[in-house]
Formats: C-alpha cells, structure tokens, sequence
C-alpha cells in the first residue's frame, strides 16, 4: 500500500494536487483530522493500494504536533508513506486570496488575511519540517504543478526522482530544495555582448561554458559528489531530491550547469527532471 499525505498552506496549490493524485487512481480524502489517519488507512488498506490524504491548518495543534508519530506507526507497520508539502510566499497567497475573493479557512471578525497567512504557516510547520518534498509555487503555475506532481509520483518502484532546478539569486531562493549550489563564481556570459540575450540553453553560451575550466571542474566536482551520497539517501527510503543551482540571474551559468547535470544524470538510469525557473 502507498501512502501521500498532502499538506501546505491554503492558496498554495494543495486541492489541485490532490485532484491529479486522484486522476492517478488515488483514493483522495482532504481535510481529515491528523489523529484519524491510522485508523483509515487500517479501514480501507484490502480495499484500496494507494491512498492520498489531505491535511490543512484547521487540525488540532496537538494532533499536528504528534505528526510525526504517525509517519513512524506507518513505518513499523512496513507501510510506505510520503508526505509533500505545498507552499507559496506570503505575498502570492495574499495576492491568490484577493483576487479569488475566496475566505482563508483561519480568518475571522478578529484575524485578517494577513494574520491567517502568518498563522497557518506557524501551525503547519511541524508538518513542513517532516516532508519528503516541498513544492514552492510562487513562480509556478497551476499547470505547472499538476506536471510535477504527476511526473515526480508516477516514478517506477522505490527509485530517487531526482530535480535539478536552475534559478537566479537576486530573485530569491527556492524553497524546494534539498541542496543549493552557488555557480556565480564561474565566468559570466552577461558580460558578452553577443552573449548576453541568450541563454544557457543557446549554443554559443554551451560553447563558452563548455570552454571554460571552472566551469568543468564544477561539473565533476558536483558528480562526483551527487554519485556519492544519492545512493545513500535512495537506502534511507528517500523518494524526492531537488538540486538547485544557482546564479546571479538565473539565465546562463545556472541553466547550463543545471542541464548537464540533468543529462548526465539521466543517462545513469535515473529519474531525473529539469526545471529553469527564471525560463518559465
């Protein structure tokens, strides 16, 4: 039996996922209160072998604080269980809730918008603490998300799916990863006339990369290291692994990096994506 439990803020994105789950042949249930998931899954496991579960703020604080005693029942009853988390900035889900003019379930005469955004993410946080896989959509579409959802849970067996996620740093770090790799040390195409309206997924900006010795000895040096310790984390039952790699502005070194690790990655047999942030 499978197990995902979805959790995340509201506005962030989480009944969506839980609707492709369900366009997967989950059995979907949301907003069940945390401290009735063992006795579920023990209800319906001969009748259904995948089942997704919503979780949202309105839980009890103790049952959310307890959270993580119910990942560890799942695991001594030899269940496979993964937990995603869905998040946004506070300013988007603010922004999401405006224009939806739809009410957050935490609001009242006393709490406005902007407290029940704050609010919720202190509730949820022993929960987002304890997640396999935080999916940040405040760059992203709704579209977009229900693509990564699909592709990262529709992987074959217990195998690692694996994202290498290129962004630029003066727009913020993702939230979604596992490890950040900081490439602005590498020669710089911006500075490249010809070079500059391009991308690191052009030809001429490849070339001049490819070219360059730093930014070759990155390459190896982070192959090496991924070869090393993805193995390990695929032996602690992980199922996600986001790699996020960095620039100034996220169109040339970060994107080339990025995409050659993605290449090299995926001819050793991996579940691997690509995704360019600042592309999109």
């Amino acid at each position: 039996m499978r197990i995902i439990i979805v959790s995340g803020r509201s506005g962030s994105g989480k009944s969506i996922s839980l609707h492709v789950l369900e366009d997967l042949g989950y059995y979907c249930i949301d907003n069940l209160p945390a401290g009735l998931i063992p006795k579920l899954v023990e209800h319906v496991r001969d009748q259904y072998e995948r089942v997704a579960i919503g979780i949202d703020a309105r839980n009890l604080p103790e049952d959310i604080d307890q959270f993580h005693q119910i990942l560890d029942h799942f695991k001594s009853k030899g269940l496979h269980c993964e937990l995603i988390y869905i998040d946004a900035d506070d300013g988007t889900l603010i922004k999401r809730f405006s224009e939806t003019r739809r009410k957050h379930p935490l609001t009242s005469k006393d709490i406005s918008l902007k407290e029940a955004v704050k609010l919720e993410k202190e509730r949820l946080e022993p929960i987002a603490h304890l997640a396999d896989l935080r999916i940040d959509t405040t760059n992203s579409t709704m579209h977009q998300l229900r693509e990564t959802i699909s592709q990262r849970v529709q992987k074959h067996g217990k195998q690692l799916s694996l994202l290498f996620e290129s962004f630029g740093f003066k727009f913020g770090l993702p939230l979604n990863c596992d490890y950040i790799f900081d490439v602005r040390c590498l020669p710089n195409p911006y500075w490249h006339a010809e070079l500059r309206p391009q991308t690191g997924l052009d030809t001429d900006v490849e070339k001049f990369l490819g070219e360059s010795i730093e930014a070759q000895q990155m390459l190896k040096d982070l192959k090496r290291f991924l070869q090393d310790w993805i193995p390990r984390f695929e032996t602690s039952n992980r199922s996600y692994m986001t790699i996020g790699i960095g620039c100034t502005g996220g169109q040339h070194r970060s994107v080339f990096i990025a995409k050659q690790l993605f290449e090299y990655f995926q001819n050793e047999s991996l579940h691997v994506q690509l995704r360019h942030r600042e592309l999109q």
